[in-house]
């Protein structure tokens, strides 16, 4: 069964795919503060993470906190996060949060999911990351990458990747779970793609089933 390779893959990932230094919310977990890796979440959609991090900068030179950028006037907001794209969304939905994290948590991020989930505009993916990366919680962070290669090395059959979070859950070691998202995200930006993923130069080729993989290189 390709899931009793599980624990050699994640070795062989995990040497050669060390994303402490390489992405954005690694760097910020050395030094936490949960609303900013909320935002810097909100703000990372349909963009890069390196985008994300230079608007995430410019923002909070200017607000900081959930009262302050709830203060900002929206034209002000949209401008300085105008660069990471669908800017007028995005800028509803950073008031939208930081006006409930006033009113309903003084001002806090929770550090319970499903009060997390609550907030219209946070879904499972941005809330398993702020736990993980901002509290330090053991959970599954699960992105299109997470979903796409566990599929594709058939430790699952999933859909959705709030499927994937559950049957990952099933099968993953725990102690593997603060990482799983980090890893997984660098390994499929650079080497196990969407479409025609690089198999000639995959540390872990020889275990992957390859499910759904019609053309490679």
């Amino acid at each position: 069964m390709p899931t009793k390779n599980i624990p050699k893959i994640m070795q062989v990932l995990e040497k050669h795919f060390n994303y402490k230094k390489k992405t954005m919310l690694n760097r910020m977990r050395k030094k936490p503060n949960s609303f900013r890796i909320l935002i810097s979440c909100l703000l990372s959609l349909r963009t890069q993470d390196r985008n994300t991090e230079k608007v995430s900068e410019k923002l909070f030179a200017v607000a900081n906190t959930p009262e302050e950028i709830a203060k900002l006037p929206n034209r002000r907001l949209e401008k300085l996060i105008f660069s990471s794209g669908h800017y007028k969304k995005k800028a509803k939905t950073l008031k939208h949060v930081s006006r409930e994290l006033i009113k309903r948590f003084d001002g806090r991020v929770p550090k319970i999911k499903d009060e997390l989930l609550s907030i219209k505009g946070v879904g499972p993916k941005t809330a398993n990351i702020v736990l993980a990366f901002a509290f330090g919680k053991s959970v599954l962070p699960i992105d299109t990458h997470c979903h796409r290669i566990p599929n594709r090395l058939e430790w699952i059959k999933t859909k959705t990747p709030e499927q994937t979070e559950k049957e990952l859950e099933k099968i993953l070691p725990k102690k593997y779970w603060r990482e799983f998202n980090g890893i997984f995200v660098l390994f499929g930006k650079t080497t196990c793609q969407p479409v025609s993923p690089w198999c000639s130069r995959c540390p872990v080729e020889k275990y992957c089933e390859k499910a759904g993989v019609t053309r490679s290189r």
